[in-house]
C-alpha cells in the first residue's frame, strides 16, 4: 500500500512539472483528479488553495480554457500594475488563479490603515483589471509583521484590508466580485521577521483572482475566452 501511495505521488509530481503554463496545468486538471492534484501543485509552489469549491463540476476542457483565461489575467497584470508582485496559485477546485502581492509599505504608512494618493493609483489600475475580468472572484488579505501584539496587528491587518477593499468598490468593482475580505495580523508570514527586509515582506495585501463558478459554467459551455 505505501509503495502505491509512493507511485502515485510521484506519478502526479512527473505530471505536474511537465505543464508549464497554465493552459497546459489547466488541461491536466480538467481531464480528472483535479483536486488531488490542484492539493499537490499548491503544496510544491508554497501556496495555500484559494476560494471554496463550487458546486459546478469541472468538465474535460474545462481546466484548460481557464488556465488560458488566467494566463491572459497574469499577462495584463505584470503589465499594469508596477508596484505588485504577481504569482500563479492555484485555487480551491484545484484550478489555476493569479496571486498580487502588494508590500503595505506601497500602499499605507505604519501603524495606519488610509490609502494616500499614490495608493489609490496603484489600486486604480488594479479596480481596471478586476472590472476588465469581472467573472474572476477575488479574495483580499491583509499581514502585519511580528512587531507589536495580536491587539494591535488583528485589527490593522483587517482594517487594511477592508481599505483596499471599499476603494476598489469605489471604483465600481462589483461587490460580489470579493469573496473574502481578511485579516491575519502576523500569521502566515513570507520572510524573516528578524530582518527589516524580512518585516517589509511580512507586512503586505495579497489579492487573489481566480475562477467563479459562472466562469467554470462558460468554460464548461465552451464559451469562455
Amino acid at each position: 500500500m505505501k509503495k502505491t501511495k509512493i507511485a502515485a505521488l510521484v506519478m502526479c509530481s512527473a505530471l505536474v512539472f511537465s505543464c508549464g503554463n497554465n493552459t497546459g496545468n489547466g488541461a491536466l486538471i480538467g481531464t480528472g483528479g483535479g483536486a488531488v492534484l490542484g492539493a499537490i501543485v499548491g503544496k510544491i509552489a508554497g501556496n495555500t488553495a484559494v476560494g471554496a469549491a463550487v458546486g459546478a463540476a469541472v468538465g474535460a476542457g474545462t481546466g484548460a480554457l481557464i488556465g488560458k483565461h488566467m494566463d491572459k489575467v497574469k499577462a495584463e497584470a505584470q503589465k499594469e500594475l508596477e508596484n505588485a508582485k504577481v504569482e500563479e496559485v492555484t485555487d480551491a477546485n484545484g484550478l489555476k488563479a493569479v496571486k498580487l502581492t502588494f508590500d503595505s509599505g506601497i500602499l499605507f504608512q505604519t501603524n495606519k490603515y488610509d490609502l494616500n494618493a499614490a495608493s489609490k493609483a496603484n489600486l486604480n489600475e488594479l479596480a481596471a483589471l478586476m472590472n476588465k475580468y469581472n467573472t474572476c472572484s477575488v479574495d483580499i488579505y491583509g499581514y502585519t509583521d511580528n512587531t507589536g501584539s495580536d491587539a494591535i496587528n488583528n485589527p490593522l491587518s483587517v482594517n487594511r484590508a477592508n481599505a483596499v477593499a471599499n476603494y476598489l468598490r469605489s471604483q465600481h468593482v462589483a461587490n460580489t466580485q470579493m469573496k473574502k475580505i481578511e485579516g491575519f495580523g502576523s500569521s502566515n508570514p513570507v520572510a524573516d521577521n528578524s530582518t527589516a527586509e524580512g518585516r517589509k515582506q511580512n507586512r503586505r495585501v495579497e489579492v487573489f483572482m481566480y475562477a467563479s463558478e459562472e466562469m467554470i459554467n462558460q468554460a464548461n459551455n465552451g464559451t469562455l475566452q
